[in-house]
């Protein structure tokens, strides 16, 4: 093996790393977008909605991921004429559905989790059933969701190397491709796209344990007191 041929190649690891970030963040933006979605319809207390949502979920988790993949890329094109001008689009839709469906169960436990005396209060309030979504309810869940969410986009960054079954040139692609090359060797270039799957992943990782502080932070539950400083309910003789 040649070390310096090999690190002469990581530059070209720069476009397909950009691959597999845009991959990974639009996923994870429709993803999170079916997840709503299917989490509220599977809420309702309507049938007619509930249904629906509910064999849409059961389909598309009981469905592989790499057929989802070829269906969209090459099956739908041909069956219902509608094609992507670029296959990385395929790859897209294909795993936000994916990972949608599986999110909205975490979104409809954590609605569910919302105490039932909280939605009473907003009823005695007389707010519409929007406004309990808005303004009681999903303030309340949307902490809870964010650990699971967490997990599943770490989930998503790494089943976007799947897209390179399809023909998108993405980091585990490239891999493939400079590791079968003279002089080169697949273990270091496969050992290189793991450090960067883990740098992502923990990037990722970071991100949600910040936002879900900030979310916490926001209803008052990851509040802690001042060094030095009672808690404002000590120093109002809250406490017995």
């Amino acid at each position: 093996m040649d070390l310096q041929a090999v690190v002469d190649s990581l530059p070209r690891y720069g476009e397909p790393l950009l691959t597999t970030i845009v991959v990974t963040v639009a996923s994870a933006a429709v993803a999170l977008v079916v997840a709503f979605a299917l989490g509220l319809m599977t809420s309702s207390k309507h049938l007619a909605v509930r249904t629906p949502a509910r064999a849409f979920v059961e389909f598309i988790r009981g469905s592989s991921a790499v057929v989802q993949l070829f269906w969209f890329a090459f099956a739908m094109p041909v069956l219902l004429g509608i094609q992507f001008d670029y296959l990385i689009a395929a790859g897209i839709i294909a795993l936000g559905l994916n990972y949608g469906a599986y999110s909205s169960e975490v979104v409809r436990g954590a609605i569910a989790a919302v105490p039932k005396g909280q939605l009473e209060a907003a009823t005695a309030l007389n707010l519409t059933p929007l406004q309990k979504m808005r303004l009681v309810v999903l303030p309340q869940a949307w902490p809870e969701m964010i650990p699971s969410l967490c997990a599943f986009a770490i989930m998503l960054l790494k089943a976007s190397a799947l897209v390179s079954i399809i023909g998108v040139m993405d980091i585990t692609a490239l891999a493939g491709l400079i590791g079968s090359q003279a002089g080169q060797d697949r273990l270091v270039h496969y050992s290189v796209v793991l450090v960067m799957y883990f740098i992502l992943a923990w990037l990722i990782w970071t991100g949600m344990r910040a936002l879900e502080r900030k979310a916490k932070r926001g209803l008052g539950l990851d509040a802690k007191p001042v060094k030095g400083r009672l808690a404002p309910e000590v120093a109002a003789g809250g406490v017995r």
